[in-house]
């Protein structure tokens, strides 16, 4: 079924990449109900809907598209949720915002059974797709850094370098050290040891405690949230909630198709300028970003953290399919689960030295030549300094046609590259991000 000869793998390494990838990306089950219930939605709604949006979008990707990536709420829009929409355009309540996220969903759904995603995939140009993979590996260094504190936030430099003698810095520190020696000394699964290495040291040093015990049932306090999808139209309608659905749409096609060409080109998984499978595999987030609204989360994306799981030797779905069974069982382990991922330090070495391996990419740029080098840099460059994929993208994507024009090679980019660079620009200038 997952075709783990072909792929050159085995079941333990498959299984042993899921749990490094669930692992690095099961903070979303903790910080998704922290996000949302400032827009009100109680903390056990989201944490359940969470799982579930999680479920099943892991499980499709897995079991049909055969790719051992992670669906998952995303960072980002979560906050776009929270912030920007829940208590603006009317002061609309969550479950408002939530048919808005339903209803793009729909359309999402409806897109990715149309070849314009895949299209999409082909039509972006090498060099970007270059920048897209080394721009999310700066970003989730940055990401690993900056949650375990060895980067913090300085007040005319933006950033610098953190308290070394804080224990969630030198657990990270230890972490990474353990992590490389092995991986330099070729130890299957690297970087999953050094994830146990460090959760032991921090528990025997006193940072890591299970006070809450291990295990809760898990509880949908509101029900469904969604019940009727023409109810939700109306909504939309009712409230002019046009931009707030475009933005969705927008950001996450963006994000999911970003990570999954960066993902899918580090596993070398992608055949030549286009992804096999795309349409299957592309199908996964939208079905769960509409599931995950019923329930009561915001849009998921493909997890940048599924690069951890590639890095350890994931390669097809069965990984996806171990994240799948995990994300199910912490729906009963909340105590746990939360402890764990409420200690970054275990976690972060991992995003750190698969950063540092997603880096490879900027070889393959055609530095020499601006009109490829510069949007592909900018990519790069906007990724980690904005925390956001798509933001990264919209600039690559809007500078990219621009150079190319000014250089007179207008007709080396795709249509769909124009189209989209006219979004783009329009997202970033007029509607929240």
């Amino acid at each position: 079924m997952f075709k783990l000869k072909e792929h050159q793998t085995n079941a333990r390494t498959e299984i042993l990449a899921g749990i490094t990838t669930f692992l690095t990306m099961v903070y979303i089950v903790v910080v998704n109900p922290i996000i949302l219930a400032d827009a009100g939605v109680p903390f056990d709604q989201v944490f359940t809907a969470t799982i579930i949006a999680a479920v099943v979008g892991t499980l499709w990707m897995g079991l049909f598209a055969n790719y051992p990536i992670a669906i998952a709420p995303g960072m980002g829009l979560n906050a776009y949720f929270a912030y920007s929409v829940v208590g603006s355009h009317g002061n609309i309540d969550y479950v408002t915002a939530f048919a808005a996220v339903f209803i793009a969903g729909i359309i999402f759904v409806i897109l990715s059974l149309t070849p314009f995603r895949n299209m999409l995939i082909e039509a972006i140009p090498e060099n970007l797709k270059h920048g897209i993979s080394a721009g999310i590996g700066l970003f989730i260094a940055f990401i690993g850094l900056r949650l375990t504190g060895l980067i913090t936030a300085h007040p005319s430099n933006l950033v610098a370098l953190g308290d070394l003698h804080q224990p969630s810095a030198y657990l990270t520190i230890i972490g990474l050290a353990v992590t490389l020696i092995l991986m330099s000394l070729r130890v299957h699964g690297a970087l999953f040891i050094g994830m146990i290495v460090t959760g032991i040291v921090a528990y025997f040093t006193g940072n890591l405690s299970f006070d809450q015990g291990f295990v809760s049932l898990p509880k949908l306090p509101e029900g469904l949230i969604v019940l009727n999808p023409i109810d939700a139209i109306g909504q939309v309608f009712e409230h002019s909630l046009y931009a707030v659905v475009f933005s969705f749409l927008l950001v996450t096609i963006f994000d999911t198709t970003g990570t999954m060409v960066g993902v899918a080109q580090q596993a070398g998984l992608m055949k030549g300028n286009s992804l096999p499978r795309a349409k299957t595999a592309l199908l996964s987030d939208s079905i769960g970003t509409t599931v995950g609204a019923v329930f009561g989360t915001s849009p998921t994306t493909a997890f940048i953290e599924s690069s951890s799981g590639v890095a350890a030797g994931g390669r097809t779905g069965l990984t996806s399919v171990t994240v799948g069974i995990l994300f199910i069982l912490s729906a009963f382990f909340g105590p746990l689960v939360s402890a764990v991922s409420g200690l970054s330090a275990i976690t972060a070495p991992a995003l750190i030295i698969v950063g540092s391996l997603m880096m490879g990419s900027v070889a393959k740029i055609k530095w020499n030549e601006l009109d490829e080098a510069f949007p592909a840099f900018l990519t790069i460059l906007a990724m980690p300094l904005t925390s956001s994929i798509a933001t990264g993208i919209a600039l690559g994507f809007i500078s990219f046609p621009l150079i190319k024009i000014a250089k007179g090679k207008w007709r080396e980019v795709h249509p769909i590259i124009y189209v989209f660079a006219v979004l783009f620009f329009y997202q970033l200038a007029f509607l929240p991000h």
